[in-house]
């Protein structure tokens, strides 16, 4: 690990006041200022040397504010950005009005990892793509622009195929990022300029030329809060997660579903897709396969065609398309058997 300077913040202002927007190379999140949460990314990647901050600026402190507090009530719940992965997975309306995102959450890393992982440092995570993480490889857009992708023809299985370009294929690794894109989160953002709201499902830029900027987020800003509302579909939620093995393992294929159902048709559908894409994957032409239609094998299926008609495979993922689409079509199965 290089010598970086370190710094504490006591409130969000102290914290924006440390960073140092001049210092920036390409993108918020390849800053040479980085704030520190749980660490659960930031320090893992410092160790491999792909992280090179030249400061760190520890925020845990704001946990004793409202970037560390759970506000539930009838129009919604708003999460602070420092609530810890466990304590949104345990809390009670959560479980019982959102089961999508207890269920996201639970079904994510370890349980030490949970109880120190933020909720904003987690949709921030970065991919877990080899050639990105290994700086013996040369070729990685996301870590050294320009220099190629060693996946295009490199190993692949776990590599996404739908958002991809020719400058990246790396894969989105969270799983609370599916479960707030389907259900129309909003994220509160400050900065040197004030408190600013953007939609959960723009945080996020697919990699298209420069997989480099990985997020809208302008150097120097913090999110402060993940706002989601009460929906008509949010209680009849869940998340389905297919990987190697059953612990401690990223997805292969996942699948966010949310449903409004009238008897057995489908007034609203809200889909997003995980493990098989490179941002958090809101699934738009699946939903609309499923609106004004009974939920059955066929309009499942038509779905899920739907969610992958753009999927671009390489040599060794080529398995993701189907695997998602039958994850796919499970989990609307399963949401729509729900008893809420």
């Amino acid at each position: 690990m290089r010598p970086f300077e370190f710094t504490r913040a006591e409130d969000a202002r102290s914290a924006m006041g440390a960073y140092r927007p001049e210092w920036n190379d390409g993108g918020a999140i390849n800053a040479a200022s980085q704030y520190l949460a749980g660490g659960t990314t930031l320090l893992d990647l410092m160790k491999l040397d792909v992280m090179r901050p030249s400061r760190v600026i520890d925020i845990n402190a704001l946990h004793d504010t409202s970037l560390g507090r759970i506000d539930a009530g009838p129009r919604g719940i708003r999460f602070g950005a420092l609530v810890r992965m466990s304590e949104a997975a345990d809390h009670p309306q959560v479980r019982r009005d959102f089961p999508v995102i207890s269920q996201s959450l639970d079904l994510a890393a370890s349980a030490q990892l949970r109880n120190m992982a933020s909720l904003a440092g987690n949709m921030l995570q970065r991919t877990r793509c080899t050639y990105f993480r290994d700086t013996s490889y040369p070729n990685c857009n996301k870590r050294s622009p320009g220099s190629g992708c060693a996946a295009l023809d490199g190993f692949n299985r776990p590599h996404a195929v739908l958002g991809t370009s020719n400058h990246c294929i790396a894969t989105y690794a969270g799983d609370f990022g599916q479960a707030l894109i389907a259900l129309d989160a909003v994220v509160e953002i400050a900065g040197p300029r004030g408190l600013r709201q953007i939609t959960f499902a723009s945080l996020h830029r697919p990699p298209g030329t420069t997989p480099h900027i990985e997020t809208t987020l302008a150097p120097g800003e913090l999110i402060t809060a993940i706002m989601v509302p009460a929906t008509p579909f949010a209680r009849r939620s869940l998340y389905l997660k297919v990987r190697d093995r059953e612990s401690y393992e990223f997805a292969l294929a996942s699948a966010a579903v949310a449903l409004d159902l009238d008897g057995g048709t489908v007034r609203q559908a809200r889909i997003a897709l995980g493990g098989t894409t490179t941002i958090p994957w809101r699934a738009r032409e699946a939903e609309a396969q499923l609106r004004g239609k009974p939920l059955d094998d066929e309009t499942a299926a038509a779905a899920a065609d739907a969610a992958y008609a753009r999927a671009v495979p390489r040599q060794h993922n080529a398995f993701k398309v189907e695997l998602g689409k039958r994850t796919l079509i499970r989990a609307l199965h399963q949401a729509a058997a729900l008893e809420i």
